[in-house]
């Protein structure tokens, strides 16, 4: 997997574990993770606290040079669905059918981008409603596959997170 690439996007108050440690998994794998916010260059702190400095701004980066999308859960997922450039990239990665992963809230971006109708999904509890009338079908399970959207509940999850998102990043042509 050492010629993948995948932008894990990062915002103010990201849940710490829900980034990290599919940023590092995947390093592991040796895909290449770049770490894409509104600013290059810039520390973001997590909700418990732990820095992350992003490599690109959403504006240094073009989707098509990459092979998925991961998007934190936490409070950063309200923040980043403002942004129209980090909706055009969900949807770039949609329109490819490249892997995207969502974990918790970041349903809410999926929800905001418009790519959820009729796909199995799972999210932290808290959002289900929100997915279900986005057209989405929840289910209550530590991940699920639907196709090339990958989704969890909350960090406990991580680990069977990881192993789906890896299982379609190395099936992707």
């Amino acid at each position: 997997m050492k010629n993948k690439k995948i932008i894990a996007l990062i915002s103010n108050d990201f849940e710490d574990l829900e980034l990290m440690y599919p940023v590092l998994r995947l390093r592991e794998e040796g895909v290449t993770v770049h770490v894409v916010g509104e600013a290059a260059g810039k520390k973001y702190i997590g909700k418990y606290g732990v820095p992350c400095v992003s490599d690109y701004a959403f504006s240094d980066v073009n989707p098509e040079d990459y092979d998925g999308i991961l998007v934190p859960g936490g409070w950063a997922p309200d923040a980043l669905r403002r942004f129209p450039v980090v909706l055009d990239m969900v949807r770039n990665m949609d329109m490819r059918k490249r892997v995207i992963g969502e974990i918790c809230h970041a349903g809410w971006v999926l929800i905001s981008a418009g790519v959820l109708n009729g796909v199995n999904v799972t999210s932290t509890p808290g959002i289900k409603d929100d997915m279900r009338n986005a057209g989405a079908i929840w289910h209550d399970v530590p991940s699920i596959i639907d196709g090339h959207i990958v989704s969890s509940r909350r960090p406990p999850d991580l680990p069977d997170y990881m192993k789906d998102y890896i299982k379609v990043l190395s099936e992707q042509a």
